[in-house]
């Protein structure tokens, strides 16, 4: 490696991050380190699947040493951050500190319980493949345990599920919960049959996938009505305690199962001036990524906001496709600027918007021409395109494999609860 290579450390190895180091491994200019609390990456589209036992974890990881494997400009650290120290171009982690030319920040988000402690302790986030497993874990033994009570009302509410969070992910794992109610639950726990366990979907707005069009808005609400899950919306949650969900209106639900997918916010990073974060503490950055008021420092993905972008005045939003975007554009302008050619500010090309209801349920809007489709063809293709979306081609095979089962079966056999022996855990 040439000294003069410009030294860019990655924070995060989401979809950002990592498109980002794949644009730049084959250019020698760059030495590339990658930092992730984390050896792996996973695909967080398909976190509900392995949470509700369709998918396997290993499904939707990979580990990043063995995804750049060979790549001789290309380095790994597993650890957190823990401070900038702009001044020296430092980066100090929990394990250890690097160096930087360049420092770019790919750390997505995080679950948001608006301040609710309760809710944070008590109820179940959606965000990582910890989150995921865990969640399995608990819903299969909570089954057991309203498998083996014999009071109906310890049963109901160990069979209820609130999930709160009207987006796709709501949407999905309410879905996915009402279909494992009708044709799982009866044939792995007969006991069961005729138990009055509920599934809701609650959300303190007044329609599902807001950001979507009016007809998949509607379309979702009566599709997840017909599968038997109960809509709550204008139900702003305000509290989860004693096996109840509490809402602004006075209304409860009791129930030992609270899934929280209701919101996200970006990580604050010391070091870092607090004028430099916006709204959902997310870094603010002009046209090419850049942070405001920093001179080597850039962010991308879901914990950046970017205002320049005429048709997105007020920020991206945070999905997949901006990070992947995003990661790819600030590699070129990398590469643009080391050969001092003008670079291009970022501009978002929208794909549109898809959601998963069911089983041959989907919604999908298109953004030009504006087009809407449901149901089975929305639904192919939301299969089509997340399993290409999958990083490699031997989770893509896994995953194809384990959807075909399921379909044809309508079940899955991965519903085993498996914890680590705390005994054998490296201290």
């Amino acid at each position: 490696m040439s000294e003069l290579s410009k030294k860019i450390v990655i924070v995060g190895g989401g979809f950002a991050g990592l498109n980002l180091a794949k644009n730049l491994t084959d250019n020698d200019a760059f030495e590339i380190t990658l930092i992730d609390k984390n050896n792996y990456n996973f695909f967080p589209p398909l976190i509900y699947q392995v949470a509700t036992g369709y998918l396997e974890s290993s499904n939707i990881t990979y580990p990043f040493r063995k995804l750049f494997r060979g790549k001789k400009n290309f380095t790994f650290q597993m650890g957190e951050v823990e401070e900038v120290i702009q001044g020296e171009n430092r980066l100090i982690l929990t394990t250890g500190e690097v160096k930087y030319d360049l420092l770019v920040f790919a750390t997505g988000t995080t679950t948001n319980y608006f301040g609710m402690e309760n809710v944070k302790n008590n109820a179940i986030p959606m965000k990582t493949v910890e989150n995921a497993l865990y969640m399995r874990n608990t819903l299969l033994e909570r089954l057991e345990m309203a498998s083996r009570t014999k009071d109906p009302a310890e049963r109901k509410k160990l069979l209820t599920i609130v999930v709160a969070g009207g987006g796709p992910t709501g949407v999905e794992i309410s879905g996915m919960f009402a279909e494992i109610r009708k044709n799982i639950i009866p044939r792995d726990y007969p006991e069961l049959i005729g138990s009055h366990g509920e599934v809701y979907l609650v959300d303190g707005v007044k329609t599902l996938l807001t950001p979507m069009s009016e007809k998949s808005q509607r379309y979702t609400y009566d599709t997840l009505t017909k599968m038997g899950v109960k809509i709550l919306l204008n139900s702003l949650v305000k509290d989860y305690v004693d096996d109840t969900v509490h809402f602004a209106n006075g209304d409860t639900i009791v129930t030992k199962t609270l899934i929280w997918a209701a919101g996200v916010t970006s990580l604050v990073f010391k070091g870092v001036d607090e004028q430099c974060y916006g709204r959902g503490k997310r870094l603010i950055t002009d046209e090419y990524n850049k942070v405001l008021g920093t001179e080597n420092i850039y962010a991308i993905g879901d914990t950046c906001i970017q205002t320049t972008d005429v048709n997105f005045k007020d920020g991206h939003p945070q999905v997949a496709q901006v990070a992947l975007q995003q990661g790819i554009n600030l590699a070129r302008n990398l590469i643009r600027g080391l050969k001092g050619e003008a670079l291009k500010p970022f501009v978002y090309h929208d794909k549109g918007s898809m959601a998963i209801i069911g089983r041959n349920k989907a919604v999908a809007d298109l953004p030009s021409p504006k087009i809407h489709f449901n149901g089975f063809i929305a639904w192919v293709a939301w299969l089509f395109v997340h399993l290409l979306s999958i990083i490699n081609y031997r989770n893509r095979l896994k995953t194809l494999s384990n959807w075909m089962v399921a379909y044809m079966t309508k079940d899955q056999s991965l519903r085993m609860i498996v914890r680590p022996d705390k005994e054998t855990l490296i201290k």
